[in-house]
Order: C-alpha cells, then structure tokens, then sequence
C-alpha cells in the first residue's frame, strides 16, 4: 500500500471510481484552500536553506522533509501523532483536502518513474510540479 490511497480506491468493480477520484483531486487542486496551500508550499519551499526532499516520512528526526512537511515545519506542526501514510490525517494537520494530500503524497513518494532519484532532484522535480498546479493570474500574466 502506498500512501496515495490509489491502491485500496481502485480495487473496485466499479469502473468509475478512478474518473470520480481524479475529478476530486481537481477540484482539491483548483479550491482556495488547495490554491492558497499550494501557494504557501511554493513559497516554503523556495525559503529551505538545502534544497532537499524526503520520502515516506513528514519529517525525520534530522528535520528533512518531504513535500507537505515543508508546510509542517515552517507552521510548526507537531508531526510525531500524524500517521503520515494517513492522506486524512496528513490532509487535516494542513488544511487540505485528503484528496491533495494523497495526490501530493504520491507525487513526492512514488511518481519518479523507478528511476534513482537524489533528494536534491526530488526538490526540483516537486518544486516544478507544485508550480504546475498553482493557477495562474490572468492579470499578472500581461
């Protein structure tokens, strides 16, 4: 089981479940609260003094962390009751919907295609995706 969520989600008979969990992670993406956090998270990210991420942890005891503990650590989130494999709890203790902190989660753990990865490109490769996801304003665009 990863973290995403998309392993017990799609074992269904139900043909639909996979066109109905990604309309949900859109809407999670495009929301203000999904908007606003993605925003923070950009900005966090930009702020870490080492360009590195994690995975499979929210913060490890050297203080790495992986995508959405960014955010955990720059509010000051206690992670230690955070069942980060949990995209509800992890998702609460942000204020998102489950559904990006399960997208998130999987983006940061799992969607590297098998391939090494450094935590130094993990960084860039997630800093690129949280700012494909960010809407742009059509008015600062000009």
């Amino acid at each position: 089981m990863n973290r995403s969520g998309y392993v017990e989600d799609l074992c269904s008979d139900d043909p639909l479940v996979y066109g109905r969990w990604r309309a949900q992670v859109k809407s999670a993406i495009r929301g203000k609260r999904g908007q606003a956090f993605l925003k923070e998270l950009a900005e966090a990210m930009d702020a870490m003094p080492e360009k590195v991420l994690i995975s499979s942890e929210l913060i490890n005891s050297d203080g790495d962390c992986c995508t959405i503990g960014v955010v955990c650590k720059a509010r000051g989130v206690d992670v230690s009751k955070i069942n980060y494999e949990d995209p509800e709890q992890v998702g609460e203790s942000v204020n998102i919907a489950h559904q990006l902190a399960a997208e998130i989660e999987w983006e940061n753990d799992e969607n590297w295609y098998g391939k090494p990865e450094s935590p130094e490109d993990r960084w860039k490769r997630m800093r690129k995706w949280v700012d494909s996801q960010i809407i742009k304003d059509k008015a600062s665009e000009k």
